[in-house]
């Protein structure tokens, strides 16, 4: 592998070094990467964006989230615990049963356009 190769050097020169520096100072921290890599890896799993756009069309109970994808209990209340954690969904308390929401109802169109993106 060779480097830049800037005037015959193999590494970046003074004026590519202070770029890169005044360009690594105006990025996020390493907190906001790791969040936003935690989110993103929410979103790599096929139940929880199936669960994000059975949400899209309104709320819905557990029992309602476990029949669609007929799953038991215990996999989609995982599921759901990562999308609450992670700030996607909301639940709202019923009697033994929890309801869930979308925090936005806009997720599932930016999920289309991110893909889109790539």
């Amino acid at each position: 592998m060779t480097g830049c190769q800037i005037q015959g050097e193999d590494r970046p020169n003074e004026s590519q070094k202070k770029r890169i520096k005044e360009l690594m100072g105006s990025l996020p921290d390493d907190d906001h990467y790791e969040k936003y890599s935690g989110k993103l890896k929410a979103l790599s799993d096929a139940t929880r964006l199936k669960i994000l756009y059975l949400l899209s069309d309104g709320e819905l109970c557990v029992c309602e989230i476990m029949y669609a994808l007929d799953k038991p209990q215990s996999s989609i209340s995982h599921h759901l615990n990562i999308l609450k954690n992670l700030g996607f969904i909301k639940g709202r308390k019923e009697g033994v049963w929890i309801h869930y929401s979308l925090k936005n109802p806009e997720i599932t169109d930016t999920v289309e356009k991110l893909i889109e993106l790539i």
